[in-house]
């Protein structure tokens, strides 16, 4: 018996998995350079590529996935699952290789999202930060690792004493759990250094409703 996907495509006709690639870290470890080189790669190999990220992230380019070291790849910018299924299933034929920057902007429906573009042979690359301002696990990155075929967990360098960085410092008193920003908003901290502020409100802190179709 058939099996037909929220995509509308049979899986019967795909019998090759494909694969989901992680690419997690704190703030200016990398994780941007590392799905673009990862990208650029895929279309060197003349793979058809198309590309997503939030449109909450326009810190340094509002249509393109972009780098904290200037490099930049044509993307789609979209507000959330329902919107980049919406402009990826009318081409899914024609595309062999999805990257998703910030995923952490994204809500928990990218999971099973990312397992079905995974059943219909494709490849996913998916960049995002994996913990919190305060520390903690930032969804829905670590369900993603948990179901990755490949997870690369990035450092970055201590803002402080030059240790690998495992944590992003928020510099300011704002407990919103989604501030966009870079340099002068954040910066990266070893585990001696990360002085997370204390939230008392964290039952509270904002999270990313799926959107029902």
């Amino acid at each position: 018996m058939s099996q037909t996907l929220s995509s509308g495509c049979d899986l019967s006709n795909h019998s090759t998995p494909g694969r989901i690639e992680v690419i997690a870290g704190p703030m200016f470890s990398g994780k941007s350079e590392e799905l673009i080189r990862r990208l650029k790669g895929a279309q060197i190999a003349k793979r058809r590529v198309l590309c997503f990220k939030s449109n909450l992230d326009a810190r340094y380019h509002r249509t393109a996935i972009a780098s904290h070291n200037s490099q930049t790849l044509d993307a789609q910018t979209v507000a959330n699952v329902e919107g980049l299924k919406s402009v990826l299933f009318p081409l899914i034929d024609g595309i062999e290789v999805i990257g998703i920057d910030e995923a952490q902007f994204f809500d928990p429906s990218l999971v099973p999202l990312s397992l079905e573009l995974m059943q219909l042979g494709k490849r996913i690359v998916i960049a995002g930060l994996d913990t919190t301002f305060s520390g903690d696990p930032f969804p829905p990155i670590p369900d993603l690792m948990a179901v990755a075929d490949e997870v690369v967990k990035l450092s970055a360098v201590c803002m402080q004493c030059g240790a690998p960085a495992v944590h992003t410092q928020r510099l300011g008193s704002s407990q919103s759990l989604v501030l966009v920003g870079a340099a002068g908003l954040y910066e990266a901290r070893c585990r001696a250094c990360f002085r997370p502020y204390v939230d008392e409100n964290a039952s509270e802190q904002l999270e990313l409703p799926a959107v029902v179709s």
